[in-house]
């Protein structure tokens, strides 16, 4: 928000600079115009962060997963993502 406060700096600019919705960023300068909030500028620091592996696959590799149940009969299918044009044609026919 101390960016914001600089000469000539746009509020916008500030905001996309930071993938920040400008929306976002005015309705904090409201909130603490409201507050009575001083905004002390300070230098940009990188802080190290260590992100541990996600165990999710990403998307195209997962396979599609259904349960179907019909009465007392649960039917599971999977079907590998590689296929899904086939699985909507499947899935198109049963549906019949």
């Amino acid at each position: 928000m101390a960016e914001c406060d600089l000469p000539g700096a746009s509020v916008a600019r500030v905001a996309m600079s930071h993938g920040i919705n400008t929306n976002v960023v005015h309705g904090w300068r409201k909130s603490a115009r409201e507050a009575g909030a001083v905004v002390v500028g300070r230098q940009q620091e990188f802080v190290p962060v260590q992100i541990e592996p996600s165990a999710v696959q990403p998307a195209a590799e997962r396979d599609i997963e259904v349960e179907l149940r019909r009465g007392a009969v649960t039917m599971k299918v999977i079907w590998p993502a590689s296929a899904s044009a086939d699985f909507a044609a499947w899935t198109r026919e049963l549906l019949r």
